[in-house]
């Protein structure tokens, strides 16, 4: 008879000491495209990846070189043919995105987006979740989200588990983010960058 052997708890990965905070926003891909050319993956796509990356862009100049220059955001998409890539990357137009949890769970399978997101954002203070439900349920069967570095916009069933692996939780209505969940994550990142956090 075999003994199975639990897993081993996974620690992050303090980032690097800059002087800086380094944050990491997360969003997937959308059916959306604005170009046909290669392009980088964070300019690639509209629809609901509009909102975020222009999140993105507010907290560059509040808290970027553009701003105080105290932090360093970052972000990273989760894309259908490319697995999770960062929004610098270039990439090239596909025919459609996935929309629903068998096409999430292929997608994983095929490219595994939970594993790389895990490593990559072990460098990271924060990680600030922004995807379907059944999607976050995947990053969260697959380990990918560390312990204490989530700010999570997800579904209210993941509202326990938020607070047990001590996530910041938002609950996620209709878009991606919505204002008042960016309201809240800008005022949780300034109290961050305040040392209050």
């Amino acid at each position: 008879m075999e003994v199975e052997q639990a897993k081993p708890k996974i620690v992050p990965i303090a980032a690097p000491r800059t002087g800086k905070k380094n944050i990491l926003i997360v969003t997937n891909d959308s059916e959306v495209t604005i170009s046909n050319k290669l392009e980088a993956a964070g300019d690639l796509f509209g629809g609901r990846v509009t909102e975020i990356r222009e999140f993105v862009k507010s907290l560059e100049e509040e808290f970027g070189e553009e701003g105080s220059n105290t932090m360093n955001i970052s972000f990273g998409l989760i894309t259908t043919f490319f697995g999770f890539v960062p929004s610098n990357y270039s990439i090239y137009r596909y025919k459609y995105a996935m929309s629903n949890k068998e096409e999430y769970l292929l997608t994983q399978k095929e490219r595994d987006y939970a594993g790389r997101l895990e490593y990559v954002s072990r460098g990271f203070d924060k990680v600030i979740i922004c995807v379907p439900k059944e999607m976050f349920r995947i990053l969260v069967d697959n380990d990918a989200l560390h312990n204490g570095k989530i700010i999570a916009v997800t579904s209210k069933d993941f509202k326990g588990l938020c607070e047990e692996r001590e996530w910041i939780y938002l609950e996620r209505k209709g878009a991606r983010l919505g204002k008042k969940n960016a309201e809240k994550v800008r005022n949780y990142l300034r109290e961050l960058n305040a040392g209050t956090s």
